[in-house]
């Protein structure tokens, strides 16, 4: 499949992202977005990363736009830098999925790049590029992730973690460090495991069997309350409690809202129904699923008040702050984008404030609980064509579906999201950026979420191999 726009910006195979195929998307990028006049490059651990952002900053230069070399951070530390300094960036990571591909993330100087931005930058693919009157400059920021982590230390404050330990899944994070300073920064004690010399494809919303195996043993052995990570840009986090049992995502996003005593919530249909329970609620705008249409909810209610106090998650833990945010140290500045440690340190440190562990903050929320995974490997084109005829067709849903319930309820708004009488979901999508089958189920317990979840799985199997 050649590399194409998903919900995350650009994605290939590394052998499809050549340096020119990269240059035209940056070069058409700076012409068809707003830049500011400066374009901030960032990376992850991949092993093909250092290659494509020397192309990204090349085709820069090449157009007179001057490079800022942000080296290896995380996402959102490279887009906190970028807005903060009014001009554009590029993020070279293809976030959780495998080592053979990787990807570009474009940000505007307001922020992530919206649809139409994207329309207008495949437009301009193929325009001739101005030529520059001089080559842009290059110059390094090595103090892009160390802003990123004090933005966190002066909101939360130097105890807002004292006492605990914490252990750090390391694995090819690019916060791997990061989360190191920052637990320890914050009064806690960080405990690092298990840091790979390769690249780990970490998907949060579909943490790997052999990771959920392995984290019960890492929080007995090193007697640990929580363990933290993210994937591998560092975008979406992934958070286990004292037991080493994962905090879904559409956990971490609603007990942050409150935290962080947000009024206006956006979010996917593919999270947890929970946050429709809460008391006191929040207002909350349901979207497709992908961090520009979070986004463009957020912009929505921004536009119709600019005091809104409103912010967006993803079940995947991806984080999006929209208003000035107070935090139990200071203030939070708005970053609108998706964000890992915003949802790590919020959940802990309320916990914490409680005397209490973070399982048992999370067993106040209203009962509901999801589980995800996909089947890989599986061509857009078929999923696509499965899900149009379950959609199309009530019996064929009635024989490929079975929670023992009758369907109460179709969501076309993205994929095939089915509501049944007893109150559980099903919910099926292509993947937008990768060949891939999403499935996402909820029901009232763990433990019947995760059966949902894994016959459902049995039955893309059994249908598209």
């Amino acid at each position: 499949m050649p590399p194409k726009f998903g919900t995350s910006g650009l994605r290939g195979l590394v052998t499809e992202l050549t340096d020119a195929l990269v240059a035209r998307h940056v070069r058409a990028f700076l012409a068809a977005c707003p830049h500011g006049g400066a374009l901030h490059v960032g990376r992850d651990l991949r092993a093909s990363s250092p290659r494509i952002a020397a192309a990204v900053a090349a085709a820069a230069r090449g157009v007179g736009v001057e490079v800022v070399d942000c080296g290896a951070v995380p996402t959102p530390a490279l887009a906190l830098a970028s807005t903060g300094a009014g001009a554009a960036a590029v993020m070279v990571t293809g976030s959780h999925i495998p080592d053979d591909r990787n990807g570009l993330k474009f940000y505007t100087p307001s922020g992530e790049i919206t649809k139409a931005d994207e329309a207008a930058i495949l437009a301009a693919l193929d325009a001739e590029a101005a030529p520059a009157p001089a080559e842009g400059a290059l110059r390094e920021d090595a103090g892009c992730g160390a802003r990123y982590v004090a933005r966190y230390v002066e909101a939360f404050g130097t105890d807002a973690l004292d006492g605990l330990r914490i252990g750090v899944y390391q694995h090819s994070s690019v916060a791997r460090d990061m989360l190191v300073d920052l637990v320890e920064r914050l009064g806690g004690t960080a405990v690092p495991i298990e840091r790979a010399a390769g690249f780990v494809p970490v998907d949060t919303e579909a943490v790997a069997p052999e990771t959920r195996a392995a984290l019960p043993g890492w929080a007995a052995e090193h007697r640990l309350d929580a363990v933290i990570s993210t994937d591998g840009d560092a975008d979406r986090p992934m958070v286990a409690d004292a037991a080493g049992r994962i905090v879904p995502g559409d956990v971490l996003g609603p007990l942050t809202a409150r935290l962080l005593r947000a009024a206006i919530v956006a979010t996917p249909v593919s999270s947890n129904t929970l946050v429709e329970r809460m008391q006191p609620g929040f207002e909350l705008r349901r979207t497709r699923i992908g961090s520009p249409y979070v986004i463009a909810a957020m912009a929505e209610a921004l536009d119709a008040d600019p005091a809104a106090a409103v912010v967006g998650y993803e079940a995947n833990g991806g984080f999006l702050l929209g208003f000035e945010a107070p935090a139990p140290a200071g203030a939070l500045a708005p970053l609108m984008t998706r964000d890992a440690v915003l949802p790590i340190l919020a959940p802990l440190a309320a916990a914490r404030a409680a005397g209490i562990g973070l399982e048992e903050l999370a067993a106040a929320l209203p009962a509901r609980f999801t589980a995800a995974d996909r089947l890989q490997e599986v061509p857009t084109d078929r999923s696509a064509a499965l899900i149009a005829a379950l959609t199309d067709d009530p019996e064929a849903r009635a024989a490929f579906f079975d929670t023992g319930a009758a369907e109460a309820g179709l969501d076309l708004t993205d994929g095939l999201r089915l509501a049944f009488e007893n109150g559980e979901v099903v919910h099926l999508r292509p993947s937008g950026n990768a060949p891939e089958c999403r499935c996402y189920v909820e029901a009232a317990s763990a433990e019947r979420a995760e059966a949902l979840l894994a016959a459902h799985l049995q039955r893309l199997r059994d249908r598209l191999g």
